[in-house]
């Protein structure tokens, strides 16, 4: 069996009544036609959008037959065990012309017994922001169900909500059951669970035919909304030049920041897991054994768990995050 390399993907594009045409002027990804761009995936496992190689003799392949044919080589002994041939994350560019929709995402065991799924724990690392964009997390506090049931029947769900406003740099962890919602002007990085689960709760009446308001799930949100989930929420470090800083990590997924203007060592030998870089800035070579792969500013990659010691070396400088999933957390 041939040896495995950090692995490319063609990105999967996605029109939204909300997008914009950020992710393809400066976050070069390819499109023709659309200046509605809203998402671009990435990195994922969700059928029907289902991530395929682009570099490398496995080019053609999607990410279930290559998980299928070298298993826990791919993503980890651990993670393969639990998970099977399901690549666990979901990496997306998301650009926002327009307020998003407020929504909850089901946790697990909700998720499981509706729909046979994954709950969506999820976390946005901001790229860009306008002057005074926002970002809807969480309620304020003393919201409770009835106080919610009331302000939603009145079509004021908006008042209820913690709003802070964002710069370049904030991060927002979103867990399952955390009300939430991103605002006009913004351009993120969203790393979540595998899970196209979303309960639209609000949509600022907005239409998405010209006639029909889009479809809103109030009663299946009701039991997934975490009415606890209150309060400030926004995360703000500011990166150490050539040091590894810590975003978030959960039981899902650990996120950290490396900006770097020298070549660093990289290794991963104490974790039973995959590696995602995601270039957020500038460019990079990922270099192991005799070998090297170029990553520019909006390309994701996946580092095989098999190997466990690279460098990454900025061309003059670069940023990007680098996500797995901690082995020491449970999964």
């Amino acid at each position: 069996m041939s040896e495995l390399y950090p692995l490319k993907f063609e990105t999967v594009l996605k029109e939204k009544v909300w997008g914009g045409n950020a992710l393809v002027s400066r976050f070069n990804k390819k499109a023709t036609g659309s200046l509605h761009i809203g998402e671009s995936w990435e990195l994922s496992a969700v059928t029907n959008s289902q991530s395929v190689i682009s570099n490398g003799f496995l080019a053609g392949n999607n990410i279930e037959e290559l998980i299928e044919v070298y298993m826990g080589d791919i993503t980890g002994e651990s993670i393969f065990e639990k998970f099977g041939n399901e690549f666990p994350l979901l990496i997306k560019f998301i650009e926002a012309q327009e307020d998003l929709s407020i929504q909850v995402h089901p946790n697990d065991s909700l998720a499981k017994k509706r729909h046979n799924a994954y709950g969506k724990t999820e976390m946005w690392y901001i790229l860009e922001s306008k002057k005074g964009s926002k970002i809807y997390t969480g309620f304020k506090d003393g919201v409770t169900k009835e106080i919610y049931e009331e302000s939603l029947s009145k079509g004021r769900i908006e008042d209820l909500l913690n709003v802070e406003t964002v710069d370049a740099g904030d991060v927002f962890f979103t867990p399952a059951g955390r009300v939430h919602a991103i605002g006009a002007g913004i351009v993120l990085v969203e790393i979540q669970q595998t899970s196209d689960i979303t309960y639209r709760i609000f949509d600022w009446n907005r239409k998405s035919s010209g006639k029909e308001k889009r479809e809103l799930h109030t009663e299946l949100a009701l039991d997934a909304i975490d009415f606890n989930q209150s309060g400030k929420n926004k995360i703000r470090k500011v990166p150490v030049l050539n040091k590894t800083e810590n975003l978030v990590n959960c039981e899902f997924f650990t996120t950290n920041i490396i900006s770097l203007n020298k070549a660093i060592g990289k290794e991963y030998y104490s974790n039973d897991s995959f590696v995602v870089y995601i270039c957020t800035e500038g460019e990079f070579l990922i270099c192991w054994d005799d070998n090297s792969e170029k990553v520019t500013k909006g390309e994701t990659v996946l580092l095989p768990a098999m190997i466990k010691e690279v460098t990454l070396k900025p061309l003059n400088e670069a940023c990007l995050l680098e996500v797995y999933i901690n082995s020491e957390n449970p999964v």
